[in-house]
């Protein structure tokens, strides 16, 4: 019988999903019995252990308690110790020895046929300490009795005492034996499992290649079962590298001449569909840069003209003054002074405004070249240390001990520092505290400037990087915006954090070189 393509690659490939099924149920069965030896030794062996080990420390409480009770003279304080002694003795002990019987019963059920004469032998062993307790109570009590007179006989004293040490000393050797031997079996049991999970993860290993050598059979035999097809993979290369024009023409009606008439059909329709959206990234791309020259525009005449009315009306009266007056007077000379400053105000403010612009229009392509951002921030530092002076703000450098040296372009990166500088120092109008930091990540380097300004709304601060946004009364809103721009051109990016009252946070993330 004939089989179809979709039958045999689907043999093949069952093959694999059956091989790699026999290993995930391997691997399962041996989970599973790990997880009940840990069962074994947590729910059983481990609570059996605390058993025996609250079973040793009450009767060496015990032991204690009958060595005080036979140095005690005071008569009234031996009876209150004999009244609380029999209370417990041997009550409380029988108690736990038959929580330790049953728990041991409980762990009977839960282990593996080879951990059944163990556990048998554990129930044993507490069953002889059960039955011998009652002996030591009748001990106990012959020792109470005689204490319990004003003046017992020494010899009555010393006789009964003997016969309950030695109760005491036999009942501590089994419970010393039975707790060492459960802490021996646990070890036995870990050291058993820690060795069987090394053999299991080699076995896993095993199968695991022999699966892959199973899959790489299957897949070459499907490969060789696809030969025919290699018309259609070669058309479809052709449409995965863009020619949609590509048609493939195949004839039949086998399921290879099927597919071809299928993804025929598919390079017609994404060829039209390519056609439609080259036409509307077009017409988008054509409207954001009319959207972006009427912003920009727009904002250019709005800034530029009033400084170029004021600078026109200053520059002419300065010429009438120096045409038609002499400065006889003091005032007269410091008008022409005004006049002069708010000339170059107006033009240094026209000036910056410019450039900004064209920085946020025309962004220069970064030189990428290993940079110490510790001496760019030094230098930048230095050269704002008297602007910062005077508007009483405290620097202080938290800088990494390891150099972090960043991809970046110097220049620029010092245009970003000295704009995030000038914001810190306008947040805080009554001066304040500016902390840099520096810290070398795994790919990146990180540079944090905090200050203790007045901060930022929520509603400011997810509008701080659009272009134009500004809070600032004759602010341009670029300034963020182009640093955003710098740093997204070197492949870093430019984060903040700020809460009202409490500052803000700037972080410079910049890959490292």
């Amino acid at each position: 019988m004939k089989l179809s393509l979709a039958t045999r690659i689907f043999l093949g490939y069952a093959v694999v999903l059956v091989t790699f099924g026999a290993v995930s149920l391997f691997s399962v069965a041996e989970l599973h019995r790990n997880q009940l030896e840990i069962r074994l030794v947590s729910q059983g062996y481990l609570q059996l252990s605390q058993d025996a080990a609250a079973l040793d420390s009450f009767h060496t409480n015990q032991e204690k308690d009958t060595e005080r009770l036979l140095e005690e003279g005071n008569a009234e304080t031996r009876r209150a110790l004999i009244r609380l002694a029999r209370l417990y003795v041997p009550s409380l002990m029988s108690e736990r020895l038959n929580d330790a019987l049953v728990r041991a019963r409980e762990v009977r059920a839960l282990a593996p046929p080879g951990e059944v004469p163990f556990v048998q032998d554990l129930e044993s062993r507490l069953g002889e300490l059960a039955h011998r307790y009652p002996t030591y109570g009748r001990a106990a009590e012959a020792v109470f009795t005689v204490l319990a007179s004003e003046s017992p006989p020494a010899d009555e004293v010393a006789r009964a005492a003997t016969e309950l040490r030695q109760q005491e000393n036999a009942i501590g050797r089994d419970i010393r034996f039975l707790r060492a031997a459960l802490t021996n079996r646990i070890r036995e049991r870990v050291d058993g499992a820690e060795d069987r999970e090394r053999r299991t993860g080699l076995a896993i290993i095993t199968l695991s290649v022999l699966a892959i050598i199973v899959g790489l059979v299957a897949t070459a035999w499907s490969a060789r079962t696809l030969r025919p097809v290699r018309t259609l993979i070669e058309g479809v290369s052709r449409i995965g590298r863009g020619d949609y024009s590509a048609q493939l023409g195949v004839r039949g009606d086998d399921e290879v001449a099927v597919l071809a008439r299928e993804f025929d059909a598919m390079a017609r329709s994404l060829q039209a569909r390519e056609a439609q959206l080259k036409a509307q990234a077009e017409a988008l791309m054509r409207a954001e840069q009319l959207a972006a020259v009427g912003r920009i525009s727009a904002q250019v005449a709005h800034e530029v003209r009033n400084p170029l009315s004021s600078i026109g009306l200053n520059v002419e009266l300065m010429q009438d003054a120096f045409e038609h007056a002499t400065f006889d007077s003091p005032e007269e000379a410091r008008e022409a002074r005004e006049i002069l400053a708010a000339v170059t105000r107006q033009v240094d403010r026209l000036t910056e405004v410019t450039e900004q612009y064209l920085r946020m229009a025309r962004p220069p392509r970064p030189s990428l070249e290993p940079t110490d951002v510790t001496e760019v921030l030094a230098s930048v530092l230095d050269f704002s240390r008297e602007e910062l002076e005077r508007a009483g703000v405290e620097v202080v450098r938290e800088l990494s001990p390891e150099p972090p040296r960043a991809l970046a372009d110097e220049g620029q990166l010092r245009q970003v520092f000295l704009n995030l500088l000038r914001n810190a120092r306008e947040a805080m109008l009554g001066g304040g505290r500016l902390t840099i930091a520096t810290q070398v990540q795994a790919r990146d380097v990180v540079v944090a400037l905090r200050d203790t300004g007045r901060g930022m709304t929520e509603a400011v601060l997810s509008r701080i990087f659009e272009p134009f946004f500004t809070t600032k009364e004759d602010g341009t809103g670029l300034g963020l915006a182009v640093c955003q721009q710098i740093l997204q051109a070197h492949g870093g990016e430019l984060s903040c954090q700020s809460e009202p009252g409490r500052g803000t946070t700037f972080f410079v993330r910049l890959p490292r070189a």
